[in-house]
């Protein structure tokens, strides 16, 4: 049988960690299945899915939580089983607008409100081109229920938009 785990990752960014990871993994019987990565603020920061056999994840498990010693924070979360991805479409929303403190917050409030799962989530502020200032984008890949739901979360979406400053597009994916 399997083990499934999922590992929160962070250190200071520095040439070497990707495979200080993968050579744990791998020297523990663990098979890397997928991953985002990326630098932040000076920290090098990711989530990391793999497979081990389960008479071998204990032992995984603790070489991971002993790469602390060599600069990487690695939080681990142990199934048995892999989670099914929920039921329904997916669908992308792009958003871009004047950057301020409270985008996100009312964006995800309205994904929350009509139970629309948020499965990945890319921002940046970028210097605004030729107008000066600053720009929030973000890229929200969401799951949902159905095409009435999604029909909502437009309208929704469309109502605060305005009062954002943000000008949002919502895609249903093929």
């Amino acid at each position: 049988m399997l083990t499934h785990l999922v590992m929160t990752i962070i250190g200071t960014d520095r040439p070497g960690l990707v495979q200080l990871v993968a050579t744990t993994l791998a020297d523990n019987g663990g098979n890397w299945l997928e991953s985002r990565m990326g630098h932040l603020g000076g920290q090098f920061a990711g989530i990391v899915r793999a497979e081990v056999e389960s008479e071998r994840a204990d032992g995984l498990v603790r070489a991971l939580q002993g790469l602390e010693l060599k600069g990487l924070r690695v939080i681990v979360h142990q199934e048995e089983e892999t989670v099914k991805a929920g039921a329904g479409s997916a669908a992308t929303l792009e958003l871009v607008g004047q950057d301020r403190p409270g985008i996100l917050r009312a964006v995800s409030a309205v994904l929350a409100s009509h139970g629309v799962n948020v499965e990945e989530l890319a921002s940046e502020r970028v210097s605004a081109p030729m107008g000066g200032g600053t720009l929030f984008q973000a890229t929200i890949r969401v799951s949902v229920n159905s095409t009435e739901v999604l029909a909502q979360v437009r309208t929704d979406l469309e109502k605060i938009a305005t009062d954002l400053m943000v000008d949002m597009q919502l895609h249903p994916e093929n």
